[in-house]
């Protein structure tokens, strides 16, 4: 279910929303290894991936879907696609920059797994 801005304008009419926090913050808690970013899609791939937190919705969506879950546990209304390194420019500090749209696109599918029908998905586009 998408929300239109009408729709997200006639909400904040009546109250305000709670965005999710911060992502990164959220990974670190996992205590993930350079294996663990790398699974085994990427096991041989010749540059370090640790670090590369928007790779984890290919290597790892079940972490990112049970963090957008918690927020939405702890009140969040609306949680983001955390893209913000899914661009061209960014993955290419990981020989990634092929992968930029895939991911962008992995993470927009995989948050909308928990999306419920009084939660917003906040889809974020950036540059390639």
């Amino acid at each position: 279910m998408f929300v239109t801005l009408k729709e997200l304008q006639d909400i904040l009419e009546k109250r305000i929303l709670i965005l999710d926090g911060a992502m990164g913050t959220m990974i670190q808690r996992y205590k993930l290894s350079e294996d663990d970013f790398r699974s085994e899609r990427f096991k041989d791939h010749p540059h370090d991936l640790k670090g590369n937190n928007d790779l984890l919705s290919i290597t790892h969506p079940e972490i990112i879907k049970e963090i957008h879950r918690a927020y939405f546990e702890a009140g969040a209304d609306i949680v983001e696609t955390n893209t913000f390194s899914a661009t061209a420019i960014s993955q290419a500090d990981y020989k990634l920059e092929n992968l930029s749209l895939i991911v962008k696109k992995k993470k927009n599918q995989d948050s909308l797994l928990v999306h419920s029908a009084r939660r917003i998905k906040c889809f974020l586009f950036l540059p390639m």
